[in-house]
């Protein structure tokens, strides 16, 4: 046993922790939860926890149902809403791997996935660092119920909103956030209203997407807590923006940013030059998991600077891929963001596609086009053709052509993953084509 296994047997032990949570993500990116006693986590280190995987979506065929999860030791956590205040006895979690029964990694694993392209980088001499800017509406307890969006609050972009909820919100939450070890960089209301943002400080990808899952849990449970309700829905008001989750994103050498160059245009370097080009080529075929969602694609495609395009630009934030303005004398801030992300994305496969995209263009030392310094949006399409500038997919279905054929993404994800997206996602692109919506019977209805 390990001195990180010694600690947390310690800590349950000291701090009268109750339960343990084992937590992991399925294949879409949703949490999924067992709780062990504390007897049984010793276990849980040296052997794992057997389950039926057959049951959870995408894990795994009923002819090979039985798996097993083992929690990493790294990510252990009291949970502070799960604090018993009269007796002082706690619930804590830990993020874990899944396994087959051979004790191999599960294919469909989504922490394996990222895991294997984090090493095949390392194996390249790199770190992969992350830093989410995620969005979230927080809506009115009866939206829930009645199925219509309201927010709780009128604000904007930036606004004060004085006593308003969106304040007292972002306290609570980030409050829980840094006492679990996740630190927070800034928080703001966003431009819709009940929209709010919260970005995560850079962390390597692995911890970040622990980090996120972890934070849309918190959200959704102060929430819970404040008689509110709140969503990582990509566009829940077609006149408001969409809840994206821009990324920034940097690769290390040992301690030097292998973005960094003081003397490359935007002081970017050669590798992150070839970096984004990895991005640029290969986004259509990373959409369908970056925007996983048929309602990804209202945000994309329904303005307020989601990215529609694939181009690059220095302080174009119409573009997919965003080089921020350099900080004198700080070279290790140099990083690039992906704009496209939306926050319902399962982080794991999305990070793993973002990092394999740019190692690739690394790899095979792509071009990049000349940056876009007008607002894609308003170009023409024969002024986006002339400056070979392409669409994103504009819908579901769309994306999932584009991702069949991705050679990028099979590899990346591996075969069980690559396929039961497809399937998954295909099915749910069929009944939303089989709905009679709304916009249809108040067009066509009265006159039809």
């Amino acid at each position: 046993m390990d001195r990180q296994q010694e600690f947390v047997l310690r800590s349950v032990e000291e701090r009268d922790i109750r339960f343990i949570r084992l937590w992991f993500t399925d294949v879409v990116g949703s949490l999924k939860s067992v709780a062990v006693a504390p007897a049984e986590l010793e276990g849980a280190f040296t052997e794992g926890i057997g389950f039926d995987g057959s049951a959870v979506e995408g894990l795994t065929r009923v002819s090979e149902a039985d798996m097993l999860m083992r929690p990493d030791p790294s990510t252990y956590q009291v949970l502070p809403w799960r604090m018993d205040a009269q007796t002082g006895q706690g619930t804590a979690r830990m993020f874990c791997d899944i396994l087959t029964p051979d004790g191999e990694p599960a294919a469909a694993d989504s922490r394996q996935v990222l895991k294997r392209v984090l090493a095949r980088a390392a194996d390249l001499g790199f770190t992969f660092y992350t830093h989410p800017e995620i969005e979230f509406y927080v809506l009115t307890e009866e939206s829930l119920r009645t199925g219509t969006p309201v927010p709780v609050d009128a604000g904007g972009f930036f606004d004060h909103v004085p006593r308003g909820t969106g304040q007292d919100f972002r306290r609570r939450a980030i409050s829980l956030l840094e006492s679990m070890g996740i630190s927070v960089e800034f928080s703001h209301h966003e431009g819709g209203p009940g929209q709010n943002e919260i970005d995560l400080r850079y962390a390597d990808a692995l911890s970040t997407a622990d980090n996120i899952m972890t934070f849309r849990t918190i959200i959704k449970e102060v929430a819970l807590e404040q008689g509110v309700y709140a969503t990582f829905m990509p566009k829940p008001f077609a006149e408001h923006p969409g809840s994206g989750m821009h990324t920034h994103m940097s690769l290390f050498e040992g301690d030097r940013n292998a973005f960094h160059d003081a003397a490359g245009q935007y002081q970017l370097s050669k590798t992150g030059r070839q970096f984004i080009a990895g991005l640029l080529r290969h986004a259509p075929e990373m959409t369908a998991v970056t925007n996983q969602f048929v309602n990804s694609y209202k945000r994309l495609w329904g303005g307020h600077e989601a990215p529609s395009y694939v181009s690059w630009g220095h302080n174009n934030r119409s573009a997919l891929v965003r080089v921020p303005l350099y900080k004198p004398r700080k070279g290790n801030s140099a990083r690039v963001e992906y704009r496209a992300l939306d926050s319902a994305v399962n982080p794991y496969l999305a990070f793993a596609l973002l990092l394999s995209a740019g190692l690739r263009g690394v790899e095979e030392g792509y071009d990049l086009p000349e940056p876009a310094d007008d607002d894609v949006e308003s170009l023409t399409d024969a002024e986006r053709r002339a400056l070979d500038i392409d669409p994103l997919p504009a819908s579901l279905g769309r994306a999932l052509e584009v991702l069949q054929g991705s050679e990028l993404a099979a590899e990346t994800l591996g075969e069980h993953v690559f396929d039961h997206l497809l399937r998954d996602k295909r099915l749910e692109w069929a009944e939303y084509r089989r709905q009679v919506t709304p916009f249809e019977l108040r067009r066509y209805l009265p006159v039809l």
